[in-house]
C-alpha cells in the first residue's frame, strides 16, 4: 500500500467520501469501554474523525506520511506514520501494548494489508474478550451511467491492482479469523447502504483517485477519453447538475476467537 496514493494524497482527502455516522454508532455500541480506537490505513482519516465522536482517543495510522500531512485534524485523533519497515513489537507499542484497544476499524483499506501481519497485531492489542474489529469496503451503483462505465471499465482493467480483489468481490473471500458478533463472518458480510451526491466533475475527480487511475496515470495514459467523457455527460444530463448514487458497502466485524482470548491471559 506504501506509495499507491502518496501522488493524489490532496485529491484523495478532498473526494474520498467519508461514512454514515449510525455505522459508528453502532460499532460503538458494541464496545463495553469507549478509551482506544485504531483506525488502520486511515489514509486522510475520514473514519477516524468519526470514530473520535465516540471514543477518548484513536490512534490513526498509515504507511503514507504524505497522506497522514492532508488527513483532517481532531482533537481527540493521534496520527502516527507507521513504515512498512514498522516491526508488529513496534507497532504494538505504539498502539498502547496488548490488550489496550476497544476498537479497531478499517475503511477501505485493508485489501492493502499484510493481512497475517495485521491481524496478529489486532488480536494483541485488542482487548479481550469484549474487544471489537470492524473493517469494510464500498462500491458506487453506477446503474445511470451504464453505457461508460462500461467503456471506462473496460479502459482501466490493465492497470488493477490484483491487491484489490478482495474489494471487488466485496469482501466475500476476504480471511477474516475472528468471532462473529451479529454483523457479517468470514465469507458472509453483512451489507450496509450509503448515498453520495457529486456533479459530474466531482465523481471524475473522485474516481481518478482509485488506484488504477493512479498507476494509469504514472504511465502516462488518461483514461477518460472524449469518447467516455462525451458518453458519461449524456448519460448524466450535462455537467453541472448533482446526482445521488446508492452505495452498498460490505462490513465484517468479529471480536478475538476465544482461545485468542484464553492466550493472552
Amino acid at each position: 500500500m506504501a506509495g499507491v496514493f502518496d501522488k493524489t494524497a490532496e485529491q484523495y482527502a478532498q473526494r474520498r467520501p467519508g461514512y454514515p455516522k449510525e455505522w459508528f454508532s453502532m460499532l460503538a455500541s458494541l464496545t463495553p469501554e469507549h478509551k482506544v480506537a485504531w483506525d488502520a490505513g486511515t489514509g486522510s482519516g475520514q473514519a477516524a474523525i468519526s470514530v473520535a465522536e465516540h471514543y477518548d482517543q484513536v490512534i490513526a495510522t498509515d504507511v503514507s506520511a504524505t497522506q497522514l500531512k492532508h488527513a483532517a485534524e481532531h482533537p481527540k485523533v493521534r496520527y502516527l506514520h507507521t513504515p512498512i519497515s514498522t516491526s508488529e513489537d513496534e507497532l504494538v507499542s505504539k498502539l498502547g501494548g496488548d490488550n489496550s484497544i476497544d476498537l479497531i476499524i478499517s475503511a477501505t483499506a485493508v485489501h492493502w494489508f499484510d493481512l497475517p501481519f495485521f491481524y496478529s497485531v489486532a488480536n494483541r492489542v485488542l482487548k479481550k474478550p469484549h474487544g471489537i474489529i470492524a473493517v469494510w469496503t464500498y462500491g458506487i451503483n453506477t446503474q445511470h451511467l451504464k453505457n461508460s462505465s462500461k467503456m471506462l471499465l473496460e479502459a482501466v482493467l490493465p492497470y488493477i491492482d490484483p491487491r484489490t480483489r478482495h474489494l471487488l468481490e466485496g469482501y466475500k473471500k476476504l480471511p477474516f479469523p475472528f468471532e462473529s458478533v451479529g454483523y457479517g463472518s468470514e465469507g458472509s458480510p453483512i451489507e450496509l447502504s450509503m448515498e453520495i451526491e457529486m456533479t459530474l466533475v466531482e465523481f471524475v475527480k473522485s474516481l481518478k483517485t482509485v488506484s488504477a487511475f493512479v498507476k494509469s496515470e504514472e504511465q502516462g495514459v488518461e483514461l477518460f477519453s472524449d469518447e467516455i467523457l462525451k458518453e458519461m455527460k449524456k448519460e448524466w444530463g450535462g455537467t453541472t447538475g448533482r446526482r445521488k448514487f446508492s452505495s452498498i458497502s460490505y462490513m465484517l466485524v468479529g471480536k478475538p476467537k476465544s482461545d485468542q482470548s484464553l492466550a493472552s491471559n
